[in-house]
């Protein structure tokens, strides 16, 4: 299985737990609403489908046995086909959100994993938030000394191309150094709640809280990253 198509069955099985779909409507909300896929075209999603209903993760539906409301079909046309998330497709989802390896780290997959964070445990996430952070860390500090080696050769478009990678990366750690510190503070927060709050708070959907500081930079775009 490539890298790519892990993801995109990770994005399905998550957006599945939050209710049925049909492929065009996964399709939209792969494309605008998680924003983890640019160029993404039913190709690829209907044999990633197909992989997760022979996997036993998801079930076929008729839109008409789901009860969609359906206007009068035209004459040959079939019904609908309505995604549904299996008991044993959500067991398997949950298992993907505990993985916190060095995958989680890069570019899509990150983007992929930080758009679930709201059904990922608190632990995970710091996990997956402070690996990103050392990547990128890893990946600013190559690029400077790169910089360092090359600046004499490089043309000024050049050089200012290098210059907003790097500070494409550096948002980037700054973004992820508040997000940080936001879950640690509610990770205090709860340690600290009375004995009944903080059971309440353990349970499955605990969520932190997010900096929403005016100006603060807003989660990033793998298609920005200049050093893919």
């Amino acid at each position: 299985m490539s890298r790519r198509s892990g993801i995109l069955e990770f994005a399905v099985l998550g957006l599945l737990r939050e209710s049925p779909m049909h492929g065009y409507e996964l399709r939209k909300r792969l494309n605008t609403s998680l924003g983890v896929f640019r160029a993404f075209s039913y190709g690829s999603l209907y044999p990633c489908l197909k992989t997760l209903v022979a996997n036993g993760w998801l079930i076929e539906e008729s839109s008409t046995a789901t009860g969609e409301a359906l206007t009068a079909p035209l004459a040959g046309r079939r019904a609908k086909i309505v995604y549904r998330l299996t008991a044993e497709g959500k067991e398997h989802f949950e298992e993907l959100l505990s993985q916190t390896g060095p995958d989680a780290y890069e570019d899509e997959h990150f983007a992929a994993r930080f758009a679930f964070f709201g059904q990922t445990s608190r632990d995970v996430r710091m996990r997956v938030l402070e690996g990103r952070r050392s990547r990128l860390e890893e990946r600013l500090e190559k690029m400077r000394a790169s910089l360092a080696r090359t600046r004499e050769r490089l043309d000024d478009y050049t050089l200012e191309l290098q210059r907003h990678g790097m500070e494409s990366v550096e948002r980037e750690v700054r973004w992820l150094n508040e997000l940080i510190e936001s879950e640690r503070a509610g990770r205090d927060q709860q340690r600290s709640a009375p004995e009944g709050s903080a059971q309440q708070n353990s349970t499955s959907g605990e969520s932190g809280v997010l900096p929403r500081r005016r100006g603060s930079t807003p989660p990033p775009d793998a298609s920005d990253d200049t050093t893919k």
